[in-house]
């Protein structure tokens, strides 16, 4: 798909706006800004504008200058969570794939899919390819799973009537039989999806709690059927319980575990 060079320039200018907004000492007005930049003055109130529409920006009500708004600030505040988490889970993914033998990842949830935000790739021949950004089903993924299991019931009610895919033939799309097979993942403190996304790929996930106790990530390794067989499930899975605890404590959940 043709790119046009104009709408490049358009974000490549609100772009340098942000970052000037950014490194500015307080508000800035249209005319300093557009001057700091070299750009005319219209085409930086129309920049401004866009962006003030999107909650990047703010306008003083009196005085007409700019400050970054209220939706920059959330998106730092989501990067340097993701930031802290991936820095925190990837040693300890690094050792759960050594011991396991196995790939090893760290997911959260975004937009109502799950994100791979690191992985560690285990010492086998047979690889299940990079991850890191990829986004998946929440209700077909054992990650996915341990995220839903510690949302109300009302939220995943209102997920199944928005109508779940069938990746295959034993993923979970009616409510009755989500709502057990999360209830047994809250029981037990991992959750499991054996061919529920793709046929001959199964993985195990356990949760990752913050210091108030919730659930913000989760930790899950995942490989081809003949590797990650119901036979090595109890192995497995306490490993990436234990891996899983062992993120949390260091985000501050001491004796935070199992069940949410």
């Amino acid at each position: 798909m043709a790119v046009d060079g104009s709408a490049v320039r358009s974000v490549d200018r609100a772009a340098a706006l942000l970052l000037a907004l950014g490194d500015h000492q307080g508000a800035a007005g249209v005319s300093e800004l557009a001057r700091r930049l070299g750009l005319h003055k219209s085409t930086a109130s129309r920049l401004l504008a866009t962006l003030e529409r999107r909650g990047l920006v703010e306008q003083d009500g009196e005085t007409g200058k700019y400050r970054l708004g209220l939706v920059v600030i959330r998106l730092a505040e989501h990067a340097e969570r993701t930031l802290d988490l991936r820095a925190i889970g990837l040693p300890e993914l690094e050792r759960l794939a050594r011991r396991v033998h196995e790939t090893a990842g760290l997911a959260v949830a975004d937009g109502g899919e799950l994100v791979c935000v690191a992985q560690v790739d285990g010492p086998n021949l047979v690889a299940v390819g990079d991850w890191t950004g990829r986004r998946g089903p929440l209700h077909a993924l054992a990650a996915g799973k341990v995220i839903l299991a510690a949302r109300p019931e009302r939220d995943l009610a209102r997920l199944v009537r928005q109508g779940l895919t069938a990746f295959t033939e034993r993923t979970l799309v009616r409510l009755e039989p989500l709502l057990e097979d999360l209830a047994r993942t809250r029981r037990r403190g991992y959750a499991t999806a054996f061919g529920e996304y793709e046929r001959g790929l199964n993985s195990i996930a356990a949760p990752v709690r913050d210091a108030r106790g919730q659930v913000i990530a989760a930790v899950q390794i995942w490989g081809p059927a003949f590797r990650i067989s119901l036979r090595r499930v109890p192995e497995l899975a306490a490993a990436v319980r234990e891996t899983a605890e062992a993120i949390s404590r260091r985000l501050g959940a001491d004796g935070l575990s199992g069940e949410g």
